[in-house]
């Protein structure tokens, strides 16, 4: 079966700017979770949300331990999952942490991560990629503009803008330590990149993507229309994000670290098919292709 390609990318020679249509952003009610009203609202409009106290005090200390475990996990060494920097080849990221750690994997699967996501795209879902971030002081590299949907798309096969990222701080996110950026309503527009995708880009990708990557142009129109918000706050907060919000974060010269666990929870209802601008999919730990649902 062929499946319209409604946003289509890095197939021109001119980045385009598409307006959200077809897509809502948040599907369910306030009878369907733990997100009232006014917080759903507010996601539909922004594209994203914070929550003050996702981790209660008594078990974040329990969640930083693990972050640090992994770090140093030998089991881990060689594993296509770790992404190193490419300057200091210190570890950037981890991917597939839900089936790595168990600790995590019962926290994305619970209610309180699950359920919310459940809520917003409504429907049951799968987590199509999970991670922990190391942003370490000093030499934290920067996440440049991006749109997440148009990487799954191109490259996962992600059909539509049905999915909800969340990001749950394990250190404190000031001003200064690199935390993330979102243009708020942004996520309404789509911004087609131009660049065929190599062969196994997801290998350069994971450390600094370059394809896939919006027009400085567009980034301008976005940012002045919509402004830039920078998200602050202490560990234990979190933030969910709409699949095409335009985000970012500066790299981290502070002596403070900046790590959190990321993950991505993808409507079943949506469920990737074959790369819209891309040879091959890319490896599951990366953009699963297993879409059994989280149990309730």
């Amino acid at each position: 079966m062929t499946i319209q390609d409604i946003y289509p990318t890095r197939s021109g020679r001119q980045p385009m700017m598409l307006y959200r249509t077809e897509d809502p952003v948040a599907y369910g009610t306030a009878d369907d979770g733990p997100i009232d009203a006014e917080t759903l609202e507010g996601y539909a409009d922004n594209g994203f949300l914070t929550i003050d106290e996702l981790l209660e005090p008594g078990e974040l200390a329990e969640y930083q331990n693990e972050l640090n475990r992994l770090l140093v996990d030998e089991s881990l060494d060689g594993d296509e999952r770790v992404v190193r920097e490419k300057s200091s080849n210190d570890v950037r990221s981890i991917f597939e942490v839900h089936k790595i750690s168990e600790l995590f994997g019962d926290l994305l699967t619970h209610d309180r991560v699950a359920g919310r996501a459940r809520q917003i795209l409504g429907s049951d879902v799968y987590i199509h990629q999970s991670r922990v971030n190391y942003k370490p002081g000093f030499n934290g590299n920067p996440f440049y503009w991006h749109s997440d949907f148009e990487t799954w798309h191109a490259e996962d096969g992600m059909p539509r803008m049905r999915a909800v990222s969340i990001s749950i701080a394990l250190t404190d996110n000031y001003a200064y330590n690199g935390g993330l950026m979102i243009m708020p309503g942004s996520h309404k527009t789509f911004v087609s990149c131009v660049g065929e995708t190599p062969d196994d880009h997801y290998r350069e990708s994971l450390k600094e993507q370059e394809i896939g990557t919006p027009d400085e142009t567009s980034l301008s129109v976005l940012a002045e229309k919509h402004g830039i918000e920078l998200f602050t706050g202490p560990a234990g907060s979190a933030t969910m994000f709409d699949c095409n919000c335009m985000h970012g974060s500066n790299g981290n010269i502070t002596p403070f670290p900046r790590s959190n666990i990321f993950a991505v929870f993808n409507s079943v209802e949506n469920t990737c098919v074959e790369p819209f601008a891309a040879k091959h999919p890319r490896p599951p730990f990366i953009g699963s292709r297993d879409f059994t649902p989280v149990k309730r």
